[in-house]
């Protein structure tokens, strides 16, 4: 479903992910752990286009090449990221910023009767997100997570997520700064999607968040290589002997 083949990434003249190759599965979820500087948000951001990143090797989603797209290009393509520090946008409603994202471009020339039909739907479906991601609905009338908390933050782009439906979900360190309860809300969200007709990606530093989703595959990444593979018991692993202990 989602692949990754021989990736290099540099950023500058500076070589951070060095060569590494993974396949995931429909409805598989692989976690990627790794130290500081290990190159885990820089695989992410390569895996989503960042023109900043020069990246050779294959990206492919249902088989297809992707590395050479926009960002926006893959994600209609249903690669989604959600960001380890999300951005805030001002005069932009969080309910707004879904709409657009949800296919607004196609609203030109219907009729008023459908676009009214389509708003109906579509502040249903963000309603039902926003309780599932345990936020309160009057959130979506404020400016995109400007004066929002850091959990309130990653619950938005979780709500994106239910709200996108994609197929490849790529979480950059989602349970950075979250509180129990946030932590619980993130795992929630995850294991509702995770209907096996998609696949995740989770970035983290900590088993924390593993200890809810269970990933079918834990990767260590360290100086851009994968070092070890093995499944969701090499997170504890990790926890008891440090990444210097396996590294």
């Amino acid at each position: 479903m989602f692949e990754i083949k021989d990736l290099t990434v540099k950023a500058g003249d500076k070589v951070i992910i060095d060569s590494i190759s993974l396949k995931l599965g429909k409805g598989e979820l692989h976690a990627i752990m790794g130290p500081n500087g290990a190159g885990k948000s820089t695989l992410a951001n390569a895996i989503m286009g960042h023109p900043n990143l020069k990246v050779t090797g294959s990206i492919l989603i249902d088989g297809e090449e992707i590395s050479k797209l926009t960002p926006d290009a893959r994600a209609r393509k249903g690669l989604f990221l959600a960001f380890q520090a999300p951005q805030e946008i001002e005069g932009v409603s969080i309910f707004n910023f879904m709409r657009k994202a949800t296919g607004a471009t196609e609203e030109k020339g219907r009729p008023s009767k459908e676009l009214l039909e389509r708003l109906v739907k579509l502040k249903a479906e963000a309603d039902s997100g926003i309780e599932k991601v345990g936020l309160p609905k009057e959130i979506l009338k404020r400016d995109l997570n400007v004066g929002l908390s850091g959990g309130e933050k990653k619950r938005v782009e979780l709500l994106q997520m239910i709200m996108l439906k994609p197929k490849v979900i790529v979480l950059d360190e989602i349970d950075s700064g979250l509180d129990i309860d946030s932590l619980k809300s993130v795992a929630n969200a995850i294991t509702e999607m995770n209907d096996g007709t998609r696949c995740f990606l989770v970035i983290t530093h900590y088993k924390r968040i593993l200890e809810y989703i269970k990933p079918d595959f834990v990767h260590v990444l360290s100086k851009g290589k994968i070092v070890k593979t093995g499944g969701h018991e090499l997170a504890h692993e990790l926890e008891q002997k440090g990444y210097a202990g396996i590294v």
